[in-house]
């Protein structure tokens, strides 16, 4: 969502959004996978988000904002002059944010009863049980330094009870203001899925399989995580040496305690699933794999080399969720070393799973027509180099020049295409396969360069910065992105 093109600094879920779904039906594409949602921190990784349930205030429509007179033309000029090919995080934050609260401010004096209404719903319906910690945690974090909640003041570390209700009688204002900036963002984003809805679009969402440490979900759910008295794990996640990393990936996330989930049925997975698809129709699961088996490493190793795998809740929390929730609209994201029981637990529960042909074309056994239908086949992901930089090689590349060569031999060979169509002939064959779903990233529809990159894992330097512009989705792309759809049988249907 934050490379949508506009003129506020970074890409919003109003009317923008709304005029991307338009340009997707235009392209004959019908689903459209983002990132994910939730608020975000340090780095700016929307995988380190400050709750699972919350949205990123970031992504709120100015433009929606004016129209209820929340802020005025005037207010809104200090975001004007932020850059449109990119998101500059550290000026957007302190001039948005602060634009957030004046419009919270007037909430009250200001909409229509009905909207006033619809705020009384959305602090009654689900939201609950999740928005008043958030507040609170959002607000404590401010007071402390924006410091990690472990390195709180000790009462508010462990959420004395009392300590608690005295911060609250102070700082009534500024809870309600969170509120309110999370109601904008979920009336917003309600017409945004009803609109693409209506147009036959589907939002296709991301779920990363654990949740950071320093987030309101981490301070007000400790139980469920393999935390000490004072908040602080023994164990983190991560990945052994992968593609991505020798050093394999630290990711630093707590641990589930998975043994505390399964006592009460997993009742936080179910609501965390629940309002995920509240909010889209699809939703990918980052790391499927640590569900059969996790990567358990010391919180003081200095990189993932050092750790072990140790068995996850396996069947039981699918169990839960398909008791709790029906038929779950989840893609399992199952790349990397995967073994034959992570898939027969996919399987078990007819998840579909993920090709990814920048990984699998250099294989000498990948066939393209083997490509199953129960799955969702990419050219690459945010993960990856964009295919016009994977395929030429780029400063961040892991891989020797001998490597690059074979690969560019073999997927050449694959596609039957040229070096210079690389990034069409690969989307034509991720389209060709029997996969329910194939999907490119737009920067693969559009060619571009290792330059539009979005993500280098392992690092955090300038990552969830690219952004398309407008004129960059002109007729001429549109039409050519519609041949493609409508050469393979994919097209929408009306």
């Amino acid at each position: 969502m934050t490379s949508l093109p506009g003129r506020y600094g970074i890409g919003e879920i109003g009317a923008q959004a709304l005029r991307f779904i338009d340009t997707m039906r235009k392209m004959q594409l019908g689903v459209w996978q983002f990132l994910p949602t939730g608020p975000t921190a340090y780095g700016d990784s929307p995988y380190q988000p400050l709750s699972t349930f919350a949205g990123n205030e970031l992504l709120i429509d100015v433009a929606g904002l004016l129209e209820l007179g929340l802020l005025s033309s005037d207010d809104v000029r200090t975001l004007e002059d932020l850059p449109e090919k990119a998101v500059d995080y550290g000026a957007l934050i302190p001039h948005k944010s602060a634009l957030l609260n004046i419009a919270a401010s007037r909430f009250a004096t200001t909409v229509s009863s009905s909207l006033k209404a619809a705020y009384d719903d959305f602090l009654e319906l689900n939201n609950a049980r999740w928005l008043h910690d958030y507040a609170l945690f959002r607000i404590l974090k401010t007071v402390h330094g924006e410091r990690p909640w472990p390195e709180w003041e000790s009462h508010f570390v462990h959420r004395d009870a009392a300590e608690l209700r005295k911060f609250e009688s102070a700082a009534g204002k500024q809870i309600e203001a969170i509120k309110v900036i999370q109601f904008l963002f979920q009336y917003q984003w309600r017409s945004l899925r009803d609109y693409a809805n209506g147009n036959n679009v589907r939002l296709f969402g991301d779920m990363p399989i654990y949740i950071a440490l320093d987030s309101a979900d981490a301070w007000a759910n400790r139980e469920i995580l393999q935390l000490n008295e004072d908040g602080r794990p023994a164990y983190v996640a991560g990945v052994p040496p992968d593609y991505f990393s020798e050093d394999g990936q630290l990711w630093g996330n707590p641990l589930y305690a998975w043994d505390k989930h399964a006592a009460n049925h997993f009742r936080w997975w179910v609501e965390r699933l629940r309002a995920a698809a509240d909010l889209t129709d699809i939703v990918r699961i980052d790391h499927f794999r640590g569900f059969e088996a996790y990567w358990s490493v010391p919180a003081q190793a200095a990189t993932a080399r050092v750790g072990e795998w140790l068995p996850g809740p396996g069947d039981t929390i699918f169990d839960a969720l398909e008791k709790a929730l029906g038929p779950l609209p989840i893609v399992a994201e199952d790349l990397g070393v995967i073994t034959p029981e992570v898939e027969a637990l996919r399987n078990r529960h007819s998840i579909p799973g993920m090709v990814v042909l920048q990984f699998d074309t250099a294989s000498e056994d990948f066939d393209l027509d083997e490509v199953p239908e129960n799955c969702v086949c990419y050219t690459g992901t945010h993960d990856n180099d964009t295919t016009v930089g994977w395929f030429n090689g780029s400063p961040d590349d892991i891989r020797s020049p001998q490597e690059i060569k074979a690969t560019q031999e073999a997927v050449l060979e694959l596609t039957n295409g040229t070096p210079e169509t690389i990034h069409t002939d690969l989307v034509k064959a991720a389209f060709a396969t029997s996969a329910r779903l194939a999907m490119a990233p737009l920067q693969d529809f559009l060619g571009l360069g290792s330059e539009a990159r979005i993500n280098i894992p392992g690092t955090s330097r300038s990552n969830w910065r690219w952004r398309v512009t407008g004129d960059q989705l002109d007729p001429a792309f549109c039409e050519h992105v519609a041949s493609l759809v409508l050469e393979s049988g994919r097209g929408l249907r009306n």
